[in-house]
């Protein structure tokens, strides 16, 4: 292997539906595509009495075995059991997610794999995918890979980004960069209309994808790429809409027939991927038709939706993304007539009422939306512009490019009565360290709790908890006179460290925010590390004796078709030779000579 193929770097877009993997070679961005010849691969892992399955194996498997089927994993990555998103997730997922830790504050998963019953966190499962994904790109370019730029949404917080490097690291990639969706979404329509663009531009990228939504004002200026500000919700895309048709006819199905199939795993599998279907077609026709077999006993579902209907069911969350769109702009301080581009990224943008609001919304220019990279793609394109930079594999023409990305949410320290105390507002460019005086708040105070917490709300309880640690030693004085020097430091990843220090005896105490009591634990990376490989042996061990199957069922078929032929030539001999008793002894021999050679033939 020579340095070149050690140092190749590839761009992952891990979508909470599918996922897409791309590399810079040959001067452009090439999208992978896998064993199946697709260029995206659902990002969904089962577990059978058998194997493991991951990608398009699994999907089939959604119905028929639901309990141990696995999806929208991103949407509970990186959160604590106790998040309403989670639980509102859990009435609708067909697996079974439970608490665990010391705290009971992790979600995992319950699956049932070779008979035995196992618990899987989100990191483990995404890390499937993304080995799945390693494997593809080191098929295709012919060579190991190791080294990866995965993208999250803009509005991931310190722990999710955190529990998708993990992720990385469990999938045996040494992580090189988390980006941004939209941000890698810009980098991609940037390069694609670079040499059409003249001076500064404000390019809005809306990306909704399958589970995420996240909305960004970049600025793009020859090759820099500045992310002026971002917003969104983790938890609103395709699976929303879809959810929302699901609980309809759960409805309609309950006042018709008196069943009621909320609690039926089976059945709202079924009911899940026929309007998936639906949600697809309604992008291209103005109806649908959802007709199931057997959905409950002997009975079946046959309705129709209209798109009409389907934007009445999602009135509210589509009001819901036009809102961000706004809040967005007023962020970034621009107006909406100053806005040059508007960059649609995501599969759930195919969704007419979604391209006609924006439209609507952007009615002063009278431009039409961007449409001239594909949704499904923009991300891992622009990932793997990244992943080539960081790796030294980019040529001429990504020497320019720079991108300045954003912090997504603010983040601070808790103050006297619970206040949030911000020492990084949201919107500020990252890398970025920053510093704030504190005191005491009592008399004698011998050591200072310190609290670091995410968020834009006034008040601590309202924002999530980062982590916390504790600095001490230092001299007793009046409240307010000790000065406590609190330094943020984020990384390029989005990922922070705090140091505090008292500037009068120098004493130091810092922490790098893991989120401990939701994040994985070196010692569970090792141990899922280790899992991963015995998951890969497992799957090399079970496709070996497949193929010896195969290969043995295919030979048999082989000579049975073979041993066929030759009993009917013997039978046709023999006929031949009843109905010739008079014939030369010449052709007696030619007609054993006939049958010998056929034998030899098998």
């Amino acid at each position: 292997m020579t340095s070149n193929e050690e140092n190749k770097a590839i761009g992952i877009d891990l979508g909470t539906t599918n996922t897409c993997v791309a590399v810079w070679q040959h001067n452009h961005v090439e999208i992978i595509p896998n064993d199946q010849g697709h260029r995206t691969t659902p990002s969904i892992v089962s577990f059978t009495n058998a194997q493991r399955l991951v990608g398009d194996a699994a999907r089939n498997q959604v119905t028929m075995n639901p309990h141990n089927t696995i999806f929208d994993v991103k949407r509970l990555i990186g959160l604590r059991f106790q998040d309403q998103s989670v639980q509102q997730d859990m009435k609708l997922w067909p697996f079974k997610v439970v608490p665990s830790g010391p705290n009971k504050e992790k979600p995992v998963i319950v699956v049932s794999y070779k008979g035995e019953e196992k618990q899987i966190s989100g990191e483990e499962i995404s890390s499937m995918v993304l080995s799945k994904m390693k494997e593809v790109a080191e098929q295709y370019l012919g060579h190991a890979v190791k080294c990866a730029v995965i993208t999250v949404p803009a509005y991931f917080n310190n722990s999710q980004r955190q529990a998708t490097k993990d992720a990385g690291v469990i999938a045996g990639f040494n992580v090189l960069r988390i980006i941004n969706e939209p941000t890698a979404a810009a980098i991609a329509y940037g390069l694609d209309k670079k040499s059409c663009r003249k001076g500064e531009q404000n390019v809005l990228v809306f990306d909704l994808g399958g589970g995420t939504f996240d909305v960004s004002l970049v600025t793009i200026d020859e090759g820099m790429f500045k992310v002026k500000a971002t917003l969104g919700d983790t938890h609103l895309g395709g699976v929303d809409f879809v959810n929302k048709m699901v609980h309809h006819f759960v409805n309609v199905f309950n006042m018709k027939h008196k069943i009621d199939i909320s609690g039926n795993a089976r059945a709202l599998g079924k009911l899940r991927s026929a309007c998936e279907k639906a949600k697809r077609l309604l992008s291209s026709t103005s109806q649908a038709i959802i007709e199931i077999d057997s959905l409950a006993g002997d009975i079946d579902l046959h309705a129709l939706v209209t798109r009409a209907a389907f934007e009445e069911l999602n009135k509210d969350l589509f009001a819901k993304c036009m809102e961000i769109v706004e809040k967005c702009l007023v962020e970034a301080n621009v107006h909406k007539s100053q806005v040059h581009e508007y960059v649609l990224v995501g599969g759930s943008t195919r969704i007419p009422k979604v391209q006609q609001l924006l439209k609507d919304f952007f009615n002063v220019n009278g431009k039409e939306l961007c449409k001239s990279i594909n949704p499904d793609e923009a991300v891992a394109y622009g990932a793997a512009v990244q992943a080539a930079i960081l790796s030294g594999e980019g040529d001429k023409k990504l020497d320019d490019l720079l991108l300045l990305d954003v912090m997504p949410l603010s983040v601070g320290v808790e103050s006297d009565g619970g206040f949030m105390s911000v020492v990084i507002p949201k919107n500020t460019i990252i890398p970025t360290k920053k510093k704030r005086v504190f005191s005491t708040s009592t008399d004698n105070q011998s050591s200072v709790l310190v609290k670091v917490y995410e968020g834009d709300q006034a008040m601590t309880e309202d924002n999530i908890f980062l982590g916390k640690f504790k600095l001490s030693g230092f001299p007793l004085a009046p409240r307010g006179v000790p000065e406590i020097d609190v330094s943020f430091d984020i990384d390029v990843d989005g990922i922070l460290e705090v140091t505090a220090e008292d500037k009068t005896k120098k004493s130091k105490s810092k922490i790098t925010i893991t989120n401990k009591k939701g994040r994985l634990s070196p010692e569970e990376i090792r141990r899922m590390v280790r899992d991963g490989k015995m998951h890969k042996k497992e799957d090399e061990e079970f496709m070996k004796k497949v193929n010896a199957k195969n290969l043995l069922e295919k030979y048999a078929y082989e000579m049975r078709g073979k041993l066929k032929k030759l009993e009917e030539e013997v039978e046709e001999t023999i006929e031949w030779i009843d109905t010739n008793q008079l014939a030369e002894a010449d052709e007696f021999e030619y007609k054993k000579q006939e049958l010998e050679r056929d034998l030899q033939l098998l």
